[in-house]
């Protein structure tokens, strides 16, 4: 291909696009027949000797549709199905992460191409990045989410992550195939999604979280009305009554945030049967918390090393709500709140899977929260293995309504 050729095609159809005022991101098919048009015609005329000839033509055509429809460079990443995770240090260190792993690419930027796809990409978003608001989380048009540092905040060039989320399991049971989990606890998890159970996900960054917790909410009744509540979308609870809520970052005159505590609250006046709470990271935690404990199922996810920590955090973050809550009142509000606790993980083979399922009986004892292994990870030949805990769920009753035996499950073979 061509660098010479693709550039002049490049601005011959950029030239095109502004006549005919199309927007590139919503006509992405009629930019593509415009390109190819383009490419066609060029290559005739490349053979009057005169202008520099196209060595691959489909190669030039997916050139320049990325470049003017896409994200240039990256969008050959973007659409590989197999990348979960792309970023950039510098211009010249573009990273993506596949199975689990990273890998430094071929890709070469430059800082004014760095700085020109984080503008295309925060276009459609509404949010902004400059000197006053240094960070920006939003989520790109395809759902991949977009994060971005910029100095001084950075030392010296902006830091661009991009993820992903490819979907490779929208069930419990795919996760299963996947060998994230067995097939006794992907049963026992979805009849305590199915009955009502409050669940807490929680794993380090890029367990698997926000997969887990979509595949988890295939098990949410279709009757239910699901409000869903996140710093950025993420979640994809596809097929039910469902309204997702985002934050809102302040004006340049620093007015009309909207923080994730506003979202919790206002979600319980849109009459949810169930609350799903993104990822608790702060004192959003207490509204969530008083939500739950009022009767209202639901999910959340939380960055934890192990679901015991992930417990201890949940006893923690609602003390920053303000000094008159205290550890009297929140530790056994997280008791009553909380029924399960599921630790995913990210293992050194690049492989997601759970690794343990912490039953929350709501007993407190001495100021520590009791809990018991309905699932724990044990080393099998070198292996990991989930196996059947000692401990079991809480409120047998609402697995009984919803029409499950909670002993036949936890009887099952891991």
């Amino acid at each position: 291909m061509s660098v010479e050729a693709t550039a002049i095609v490049e601005d011959e159809v950029r030239e095109l696009v502004r006549r005919r005022s199309l927007d590139p991101t919503a006509d992405a098919e009629v930019v593509r027949r415009l390109v190819e048009e383009v490419v066609a015609d060029y290559d005739e005329r490349s053979l009057l000797g005169v202008l520099p000839a196209l060595s691959d033509r489909p190669a030039t055509v997916r050139a320049v549709v990325d470049a003017v429809a896409g994200f240039g460079a990256l969008q050959v990443h973007l659409d590989d199905p197999e990348i979960e995770e792309i970023w950039i240090n510098e211009p010249g260190k573009v990273f993506v992460a596949r199975g689990g792993r990273s890998e430094l690419t071929t890709t070469i930027l430059t800082e004014s191409d760095v700085h020109d796809l984080v503008e295309r990409m925060l276009r459609t978003s509404g949010r902004r990045l400059d000197l006053s608001s240094p960070f920006v989380d939003a989520a790109l048009p395809s759902g991949a989410r977009l994060h971005v540092a910029i100095p001084d905040v950075t030392r010296r060039h902006w830091a661009v992550n991009i993820r992903k989320f490819v979907v490779k399991a929208s069930r419990t049971e795919h996760l299963v195939q996947l060998g994230a989990m067995t097939a006794a606890c992907a049963a026992f998890l979805d009849a305590a999604v199915a009955s009502g159970l409050n669940v807490l996900v929680a794993g380090g960054t890029q367990a698997g979280k926000t997969t887990l917790l979509n595949c988890l909410s295939a098990a949410i009744p279709s009757r239910e009305r699901v409000i869903t509540v996140e710093e950025v979308f993420e979640l994809a609870f596809a097929g039910r009554d469902v309204v997702g809520l985002q934050c809102r970052q302040p004006s340049l005159e620093g007015t009309g945030e909207i923080t994730m505590r506003r979202l919790v609250k206002e979600a319980l006046r849109m009459r949810p049967d169930r609350l799903v709470v993104g990822e608790v990271r702060q004192a959003e935690s207490l509204d969530l918390l008083i939500a739950l404990n009022s009767g209202l199922p639901g999910m959340a996810t939380v960055h934890a090393n192990s679901a015991r920590e992930a417990v201890t955090k949940l006893c923690t973050l609602p003390l920053l709500a303000g000094p008159n809550v205290t550890a009297d009142f929140v530790v056994p509000t997280v008791a009553s709140a909380v029924d399960l606790v599921v630790h995913v993980a990210l293992e050194a083979d690049g492989r997601r899977r759970v690794r343990e399922v912490l039953a929350v009986p709501g007993r407190v004892e001495a100021g520590v929260i009791e809990t018991g292994t309905v699932f724990g990870t044990v080393l099998d030949g070198g292996a990991p293995r989930l196996v059947r805990g000692s401990g079991t769920a809480p409120h047998e009753e609402r697995f009984a309504r919803a029409g499950f035996d909670l002993a036949a499950l936890l009887r099952a073979e891991a």
